[in-house]
């Protein structure tokens, strides 16, 4: 038996014989020229990262073309940084699980280091490393929620109003405390930086740099930083905030993928619960299939990103490609399956892919909606796109993911998976926006499983989201049955405009997913049979 924290050069033979690809590399070496001489910093030690930027990063070193390995940084949970990374002398395992049922395994030396950071567990390793001018990148898989720094009413929360009064020296919300990390830089001859979200929404980098500006321009009115601050943020020659699209699915821990590893011969792969309930595992399971476009503004220097398969381009085919996915060829499909799928007692993404109406549900969403209003990048063919996800990645049954990790933060989703959409069609004379009608079908079962009860009346938890109290405070009182206040009831919702990104009521959309709401809490089995006739109508 081998262990993950085993060094891979010496115990190379088994990890071979386990089937595992091992670098040739030193670990130990790369690992401290990462602590001395960073040039890679991410934010969110989660699966994503492990399967994808860790790839990356090892790809390139394996190349010669990075020296130094990623000090990688978690902000919500010491037990990621501890039981996942330390363990394991910080290398990661991945798992590549194809299609016709085999794996690909391979370990990356890549991480130089995991550190926990927090108002209350400040990093010193972390705060060095934003002073060392060999930084060139810092990346970010911290999910789109991580980027907010308002309530539902657009006011900022109360802990990061704190922070703004308080200043710059030891914040608590995140992206306070990454601006404080900036300071430090400025504070240190205003040394450039690349600061490139990779989370799975549009305009990405500009959100990021929105979210900084808001804390910075904060302490700047409160006079407890330069204004020159500001100018240093806001110049691309000293910091840029890239834009990206980033695809790849990777979900929880399968528990079968751990035993195939453990008959294999690696130990203590069994996937394991942390203390706030995520499932964890010393390997990350991922799809075969990926992608990573991004912009190429980095104002001291980069890696050789596209030696590692990284599609660098301009800004604006990167806003072409990301609007793409982002809006059309994935995510809403993705979303669309995680609300029916919560709705329908799915606990598969690849179960729900036997389901006909499902899979002619997205394919209405992606191709008949979606495509009319996508440019096509270039770089990627949409409908290409669409194909490779309807026809192999969805279907994937060895990728278990679920309709209710999908389903997690849907408020936070609404306005770019389908509000942009309906922005296109609003803005495109040649187009009626009462043409559409999965999207508004989604937006209203999406109403309908924020009442918590499943297409047999059972009830079931939602997934977590930021809006979900002020959402069933809206929704308080509607049932099953006859609801005569439906249109009141629902309408301040629908004309939400930062919720949907555009006002539902004004679009002329309301009056639709009131109907398809009304049709679908019409009882037992309402949803199911909503769906088909809808399909019925079009077919």
């Amino acid at each position: 038996m081998v262990k993950l924290s085993d060094n891979y050069i010496t115990h190379r033979a088994e990890f071979e014989k386990a089937g595992i690809k091992v670098p040739t590399y030193d670990h130990d070496a790369v690992a401290q020229k990462g602590v001395t001489h960073p040039r890679w910093i991410h934010f969110g030690g989660g699966n994503l990262f492990r399967a994808f930027h860790a790839a990356i990063a090892d790809e390139l070193i394996e190349q010669g073309e990075l020296d130094a390995g990623l000090l990688v940084v978690d902000t919500f949970s010491k037990e990621v940084v501890e039981r996942v990374y330390h363990n394991n002398h910080n290398q990661v395992l991945r798992v590549v699980t194809k299609a016709d049922g085999t794996l690909e395994s391979a370990v990356f030396g890549s991480v130089a280091d995991a550190v926990f950071d927090s108002a209350e567990a400040p990093s010193q390793e972390l705060r060095k490393a934003f002073k060392n001018q060999s930084l060139q990148l810092v990346t970010f898989s911290i999910t789109e929620k991580g980027y907010a720094l308002t309530d539902g009413e657009g006011d900022l929360t109360a802990s990061v109003a704190e922070d703004v009064a308080a200043g710059p020296e030891n914040p608590v919300n995140n992206i306070a405390r990454l601006t404080s990390l900036l300071y430090d830089r400025f504070n240190h001859g205003q040394l450039s930086l690349a600061l490139l979200s990779t989370d799975n929404f549009s305009q990405n980098g500009d959100r990021l740099k929105k979210s900084v500006l808001t804390i910075a321009k904060g302490w700047a009115a409160n006079q407890l930083v330069e204004d020159e601050f500001l100018d240093y943020l806001q110049n691309p020659d000293k910091v840029s905030f890239p834009l990206s699209m980033i695809d790849r699915i990777t979900p929880n821990p399968a528990k079968a993928v751990g035993e195939s590893l453990e008959a294999q011969g690696v130990e203590n792969m069994t996937p394991f619960k942390a203390s706030y309930g995520a499932m964890l595992a010393s390997f990350a399971n991922t799809e075969e299939a990926h992608y990573l476009v991004v912009e190429d503004a980095f104002p001291n220097g980069r890696p050789a990103l596209e030696k590692a398969g990284v599609i660098v381009t301009d800004r604006a085919t990167v806003n072409d490609v990301d609007e793409m996915k982002v809006t059309t060829c994935l995510n809403p499909l993705h979303t669309a399956l995680a609300i029916f799928g919560s709705l329908l007692d799915y606990h598969s993404i690849s179960e729900e892919m036997k389901n006909a109406d499902l899979v002619d549900l997205i394919k209405q969403i992606g191709y008949v909606e979606g495509l009319p209003v996508v440019k096509d990048p270039k770089v990627i063919n949409p409908k290409a796109f669409i194909d490779e996800v309807v026809e192999k990645r969805l279907p994937n049954p060895y990728i278990p993911d679920t309709p209710q990790r999908i389903a997690t933060d849907t408020s936070q989703k609404m306005a770019v998976r389908y509000g942009v959409t309906i922005q296109h069609y609003l803005a495109d004379p040649t187009l009626k926006v009462t043409d559409l009608k999965f999207i508004p079908l989604t937006i209203a079962a999406w109403l309908r499983y924020l009442l918590a009860l499943d297409d047999k009346g059972q009830a079931f938890e939602p997934s977590p989201d930021p809006l979900m109290d002020y959402l069933k405070e809206q929704l308080q009182g509607i049932q099953l049955g006859e609801n005569a206040n439906l249109q009141a009831q629902i309408k301040p919702i629908l004309a939400n405009q930062k919720l949907f990104g555009v006002d539902l009521v004004e679009a002329g959309l309301a009056e639709l997913i009131e109907a398809d709401l009304a049709e679908m809490l019409q009882g037992p089995g309402a949803v199911a049979q909503t769906l088909h006739q809808k399909l019925n109508q079009v077919n």
